[in-house]
């Protein structure tokens, strides 16, 4: 991906050379001719063109604002109630996710949703030990939040 960030970003200061104009608008036009030089010649890179994994990494910046809105209601629900009745506890997630940057992704990601903390990861076995605010919902709400970060961190990572 750096590799074609970079050629498309040359393509452009060579086309506003071309032009002899060196505005913002020459190097936006130089800028989506690299691009679709690059999609063009797509097949000779090693990674999928990298507008599709911008996109999936905006997809997955959206699905973190969504889940954060909505467990932020959630909490702020439990805050407002007469009588608090929380039951916190601790438990494991399993997650599909392998490598170290996927795991450290998902579990920043978890640990900002509010109503859950991180405490403990092991990468080797995809394991992540969360504490729940108040558990049967909390935890029930966490692992579908989990679900969706992972579908989302996987499109980045991993282009699926």
């Amino acid at each position: 991906m750096p590799t074609q960030v970079l050629l498309n970003i040359f393509i452009a200061i060579l086309w506003m050379f071309f032009q002899d104009s060196w505005t913002v608008l020459s190097f936006f036009s130089g800028y989506l001719c690299g691009l679709l030089i690059i999609f063009i010649l797509r097949r000779y890179f090693k990674e999928q063109f990298y507008i599709f994994t911008l996109i999936a990494a905006v997809h997955l910046v959206l699905v973190f604002i969504w889940e954060a809105l909505t467990s932020t209601i959630a909490v702020i629900k439990e805050i407002v109630r007469p009588k608090v009745t929380l039951t916190p506890g601790v438990f494991k997630l399993q997650t599909g996710l392998r490598t170290e940057v996927e795991i450290t992704l998902i579990s920043l990601l978890l640990r900002l949703t509010p109503g859950s903390v991180v405490m403990e990861t092991i990468p080797e076995k995809g394991i992540i030990y969360l504490h729940g605010m108040d558990m049967p919902e909390s935890e029930k709400a966490v692992m579908k939040s989990a679900e969706r970060f992972e579908k989302a961190i996987k499109r980045v990572t991993r282009n699926e």
